[in-house]
């Protein structure tokens, strides 16, 4: 009897190892071609060993116009608009995080089915929005459309941190005449850095990867940030530069696991409250 459970166990545990090597090897596999496209002269859509090493794919990309310009695009409407979301995130998730009114959950309820709505379904009156008010082919009017966009996943990921911060902490702030801006400024978005960090992260990715907002919105070549420019590598009838390709996405992944990096700390870290409110 003992001999036949450990073996429906062992059968079990190799069956869930070899379903996690199929998930690892999905993702492993497409992070190998780019990498080693990057450095095969003779890339295609093979995964292979490299025919030899090469930069050549590298110094053909690192031009003004093909990577530092979209690059530096990107980083302006991602930048821009991450941070426009976790300033206004914040500012709409505290009040329904602190106070009680029957409202509340109607507008979250709102908020959750505009997380649903696709984008391609609104953007036709968005552009004819932006045409109206002059905002077309407008940095400024992308980063805000970006912001709009994020903010309500992101109210709701900021908020459930919020009511991880225990509301003592404000009061006493507030005993001693601080008014509700400075205990959210100073008590509740420090305590809640892994949140923040969480839903800045969270906001960076999705619009640094958005390739059909600023196709849309955005008509000058100049403009074009590095999700637009990559369609570029794609020539006419089927002709794709793989390497080039491989290697831009590698330049075009960098700011990512950059910021991914330096708030990796506060992600694995915690409110770390415990003894907060003692006393």
């Amino acid at each position: 009897m003992a001999l036949a459970f450990a073996s429906r166990r062992t059968s079990r545990r190799l069956a869930a190892d070899a379903g996690l090597l199929v998930v690892a090897a999905a993702f492993a596999l497409p992070l190998a071609w780019v990498v080693l496209s990057a450095l095969d002269p003779g890339a295609d859509l093979r995964v292979k060993a490299p025919d030899g090493l090469t930069l050549d794919h590298f110094d053909a990309i690192l031009t003004q116009d093909v990577t530092f310009t979209p690059l530096l695009n990107s980083l302006i409407l991602c930048g821009g608009a991450t941070a426009l979301t976790v300033v206004c995130a914040a500012l709409a998730a505290y009040p329904l995080s602190r106070f009680r009114s029957r409202l509340n959950r109607p507008f979250l309820l709102t908020i959750l089915f505009a997380t649903s709505l696709p984008i391609t379904a609104i953007m036709v009156p968005v552009y004819a929005l932006f045409v109206q008010v002059d905002l077309i082919d407008t940095m400024q009017g992308t980063i805000f459309f970006f912001t709009a966009s994020q903010l309500p996943f992101a109210i709701w990921l900021m908020k459930n941190f919020m009511d991880g911060v225990p509301k003592e902490l404000e009061e006493a702030a507030w005993t001693d005449g601080a008014s509700a801006l400075q205990s959210l400024l100073r008590i509740v978005l420090p305590l809640m850095g892994p949140g923040v960090a969480v839903v800045t992260v969270f906001s960076f990715v999705m619009m640094w990867g958005n390739f059909f907002v600023p196709f849309m919105l955005l008509l000058t070549p100049e403009q074009m940030p590095a999700s637009v420019s990559i369609n570029e590598f794609f020539g006419n009838r089927g002709m794709v530069a793989y390497g080039q390709l491989a290697a831009f996405s590698i330049v075009y992944s960098t700011p990512v696991i950059v910021l991914y990096v330096l708030v990796a700390r506060r992600l694995g870290g915690g409110f770390a409250l415990g003894g907060a409110v003692k006393g």
